[in-house]
């Protein structure tokens, strides 16, 4: 095993000393927009674009913010940013104005490099909503005294394909007022020498904060997680490591580049390996996911477990030859088990590890790929080298033993180093002895394999017994009508809550909410049974594929008409 001490190093110099390496071995695809990168044109692009923000003003320690979709500029500024020692904060696609305007000014950004548009959300439009005085400032010129750090916008023109990609012309082609175009801010970059941006990146410390990343904001306020080089390049290194990823591999990234899971595990792992990252579009599509597995022989694929679920349902999905697949890691989200097995008996990704983590700790637990085939459908995997994991009672904070479901702590030198301006909030989650309190509940067996069970969050409490969502998701993913399912609590006046399931059945399948029932009695305790069915075409999800049980129970609620039957607590 290798000392965490060879991986003490900052984004900048991993990517040099790769591109040195490695040279003319491709990098970055982005099947989409018909981009192709060596190693070697790649680190040149994100030295143009390090020198350009330098020649803005940009200082080490400064906030970059970007706000885009799957483009591979986000992942040159990325690299960019670190290697000028500025912090990149990563904006959710999906955000609107209210979401925009918590995080500029909570972030303290001084630069913000955004796209035109994604899908309904006009990024500029909602932009000149928050900061008004934009419009009537000259590029780099912006004063605005809600938003006093705020300085330089950069703009990332749309791309030819996205003209004729859906029938229409995309909004805002032209270079919108009081903003640098992304081009523009290169050829500034001219002015900067290389030797100077050597010298910038030589005072960088694997310590300094890289990226600050918000979590969902499921509850409460979005805060965003410090994440250093050193943390973010150990902690892949033993992933990679987990799930025997090389430089021979060519890996899919479908996930949205803003996230953990698709900017540090997609593209830090790969520059790290020396492996090809592989981006089929602007944002997951199965189609194009597929299309790109085959096309660009991808060896290798990351994903959470509806992304997964949403290629093997695809009408096509039998047409496309996957024979080049390995390997590859679930996680961001409970694997049902029957999910795993077709991936591993219709994907042929044989070596396909589950792991499971945080923003907050990135990945805590793996299983590997020459593990049973049964421990990989089953559980997270053991503790990654260089943690402590520990569960706990979340009442008493004693600890709980082997099979008994607990909270899940950690403790590592790999955790953030924090929430941004949230010292409360980061207390809350790192006690005085260095756990990180995870809120997830889950059990360990004999062989120190984690299963995780729920979040202490989700848990039901139906007439005074705890139920568990996570659990009865499992049994009904084995219906063979099923293809996905939501289970969650709503109000209830006689029992305190009661259990609700949203289905996803399979193409061409149909299904009445007796029957489902009618297949879980006798199989489950009678308590877990759901009381209500509704049979849906999909879930209000995150970008990312997670599932948003809050918003389906308030829709429920609303359907069921059961508001009279909620009740404040404490």
């Amino acid at each position: 095993m290798a000392d965490l001490d060879e991986f003490r190093i900052t984004f900048g110099d991993l990517l040099d000393r790769q591109a040195e390496r490695l040279g003319d071995r491709e990098f970055l695809v982005h099947v989409e927009h018909g981009r192709r990168y060596t190693f070697s044109q790649f680190r040149a692009e994100c030295d143009r674009v390090a020198r350009g923000l330098m020649a803005l003003g940009i200082q080490r320690g400064d906030h970059v913010g970007i706000w885009a979709t799957n483009y591979t500029e986000w992942v040159v500024a990325q690299f960019a940013t670190a290697k000028i020692g500025a912090v990149l904060v990563t904006v959710n696609p999906a955000y609107r104005t209210h979401e925009l305007e918590y995080l500029l000014l909570q972030s303290d950004l001084c630069a913000l490099i955004l796209i035109a548009s994604f899908r309904t959300s006009d990024y500029v439009a909602m932009l000149n909503e928050v900061v008004p005085e934009l419009r009537d400032s000259a590029p780099g010129g912006l004063h605005s005294d809600k938003l006093p750090y705020l300085r330089h916008i950069v703009f990332i023109p749309p791309y030819p394909q996205e003209v004729t990609r859906d029938g229409s012309q995309p909004t805002n082609q032209e270079t919108p007022p009081g903003m640098w175009r992304w081009d523009e801010v290169m050829a500034r970059g001219e002015a900067v020498s290389q030797e100077v941006l050597a010298k910038r990146q030589a005072e960088c410390d694997p310590d300094d904060v890289a990226n600050i990343l918000y979590t969902s904001g499921t509850t409460g306020s979005p805060k965003g997680a410090m994440l250093t080089h050193f943390f973010q390049v150990a902690n892949m290194h033993l992933l990679a490591e987990g799930w025997h990823f090389t430089e021979r591999d060519r890996l899919c990234v479908p996930l949205p580049l803003y996230h953990a899971f698709g900017c540090v595990v997609g593209g830090i792992t790969c520059v790290l390996q020396g492996a090809a990252m592989v981006l089929p579009s602007e944002y997951f599509d199965p189609l194009t996911t597929l299309e790109a597995l085959e096309q660009e022989r991808c060896t290798a694929a990351i994903g959470v477990p509806a992304m997964f679920i949403a290629q093997l349902g695809h009408p096509d999905f039998d047409k496309f030859d996957l024979n080049t697949m390995r390997t590859g890691i679930m996680a961001g989200a409970p694997c049902p088990v029957e999910v795993m097995r077709q991936v591993l008996d219709r994907m042929g990704i044989n070596e396909i590890t589950i792991g499971y983590g945080q923003t907050e700790a990135l990945l805590l637990t793996l299983t590997d790929s020459d593990d049973t085939i049964e421990r990989r459908v089953s559980t997270v995997g053991k503790v990654m080298p260089y943690m402590e994991v520990k569960l706990i009672d979340s009442q008493t904070g004693q600890l709980v033993g082997e099979g008994e479901q607990g909270e899940l702590c950690s403790r590592s030198v790999m955790c953030m180093k924090g929430y941004y301006h949230m010292p409360e909030a980061t207390a809350e989650t790192i006690d005085a002895d260095g756990w990180l309190h995870t809120g997830d509940l889950a059990t360990v067996d004999s062989d120190g394999y984690y299963k995780i069970t729920g979040r202490i969050k989700d848990m039901v409490i139906r007439g005074g017994e705890n139920i568990y969502p996570a659990e009865i998701e499992q049994f009904l993913f084995t219906h063979p009508k099923i293809a996905d399912v939501q289970v969650f609590g709503v109000p209830d006046l006689r029992f305190g809550e009661e259990l609700t399931a949203w289905i996803v059945l399979k193409e061409g399948q149909t299904a009445t909410e007796d029957q489902i029932r009618g297949f879980c009695q006798g199989n489950i305790s009678h308590f877990k049974i759901p009381r209500y069915v509704k049979f849906v075409s999909e879930f209000p999800m995150t970008v990312t594929g997670k599932a948003q049980k809050f918003r389906m129970r308030d829709m429920a609620v609303e359907e069921l008409g059961l508001q009279q039957a909620q009740v404040e607590t404490a």
